[in-house]
């Protein structure tokens, strides 16, 4: 096996697949990358057996063949060469030899023969989505997975395609019990042969790469699946994860139905302000307590090592008074993904679930549960 490629597009392969690799060695085989030359391109290709990515690449290939080698090693040598072509050429013995100007590495690799098949996509049953789109949804969802890993159903992002009067949407769900994220984005797809209309869950790591791919560049994501696995394919790259096998719970059933107290809040404003009380919260729970009076909101923190703040803020409201008390990084983390100039939080009581979401855009929820401090 020969090819022969720029540094540049070497280094940009190796460097996307760094972060599936597996890093515990397992299986020695998983901690390589996979690289197989063939007609004029090369297929980059690593798995952890959960998540898999493979990319191709146009190069100049002299011989045809596949060989695996070390993803991290291969990524740091070729990172480091000068920017000139390289050629890349397998030995006997299944030994490795790059040169690059006048830099030669001498390098062992093991055998294709023990890597992981990648999965064939069925394209009967794919859909597209637009990159933007899907990077957004990830963005207002990915942070309230739960890190728990006994509660491996909520150890991801629940995806389903909904209908409401002859209009299709794909919803985002993530919760870890304490908050609860829903993004909606309407789509078009012609397709109703799909996995997503039952509702799938991505893992954590299969998100993370997913979350990358879909910031790349513009461009439409395919969306196929497989068995228990999904596919997501962008330009010459494919992401293969292995979905996770669990119910989702009914998460409509946690977003309250009866909050009747609307409050209106300039978002930086709003943020700002919890940050500063938060500095004085417990370092754990980060509690904090919302006074809530006619057009006027007092923020205030205490913990009895360091000592007490408080902050008044101007709202548009005009119920009675409610007190209500939350985790001030669970409100933080939404407002960071929310682009509206103004935010509404809906509530009923002191005890029951808040509703903290954009003002004017729909398409996004949050679902906080109040503290007792």
């Amino acid at each position: 096996m020969e090819f022969i490629i720029e540094k540049e597009n070497f280094a940009k392969a190796l460097q996307k697949i760094q972060g599936i690799v597996e890093k515990h060695n397992t299986m020695p085989i998983l901690s390589n990358v996979l690289l197989e030359a063939d007609e004029g391109s090369l297929t980059v290709i690593a798995t952890d057996l959960e998540v898999g990515m493979k990319s191709t690449y146009n190069v100049d290939v002299v011989e045809k063949g596949k060989i695996t080698v070390g993803a991290k090693k291969l990524y740091e040598i070729i990172r480091e060469l000068p920017d000139e072509n390289i050629n890349f050429s397998t030995k006997d013995n299944d030994w490795i030899e790059i040169i690059c100007g006048k830099a030669k590495f001498k390098i062992v690799g093991l055998s294709s023969e023990e890597f992981p098949s990648f999965p064939k996509i069925d394209s009967n049953s794919t859909i597209n989505l637009s990159s933007l789109k899907l990077s957004k949804m990830l963005e207002q969802t990915a942070y309230a997975i739960c890190n728990d890993e006994t509660k491996y159903n909520l150890n991801g992002i629940f995806c389903k395609i909904g209908e409401e009067s002859d209009i299709k949407s794909l919803k985002m769900v993530a919760t870890d019990g304490h908050r609860l994220c829903v993004a909606e984005q309407e789509i078009e797809t012609a397709n109703t042969n799909s996995s997503l209309n039952k509702g799938i869950i991505f893992p954590r790591k299969g998100i993370l790469e997913l979350k990358k791919l879909s910031d790349e560049e513009e461009g439409d994501i395919t969306l196929g699946f497989m068995d228990n696995n999904a596919a997501l394919i962008k330009g010459n790259t494919t992401i293969v994860m292995r979905l996770i096998d669990g119910e989702f719970p009914d998460y409509t059933k946690v977003i309250p139905k009866e909050n009747d107290k609307s409050l209106l809040l300039k978002r930086e404003r709003f943020l700002h302000s919890l940050k500063r009380m938060a500095i004085l919260s417990s370092e754990k729970f980060k509690g904090i307590r919302f006074d809530i009076d006619s057009n006027l909101l007092t923020i205030s923190s205490s913990n009895p090592d360091l000592g007490e703040a408080s902050e008044e803020i101007e709202i548009e409201y005009s119920g009675e008074s409610v007190v209500a008390r939350f985790n001030a990084r669970y409100l933080i983390d939404v407002l960071n993904v929310i682009p509206d100039e103004n935010v509404t939080i809906e509530l009923k009581n002191e005890v029951s679930p808040a509703i903290l979401k954009p003002a004017s855009e729909t398409g996004f929820i949050s679902v906080i549960m109040p503290m007792r401090l």
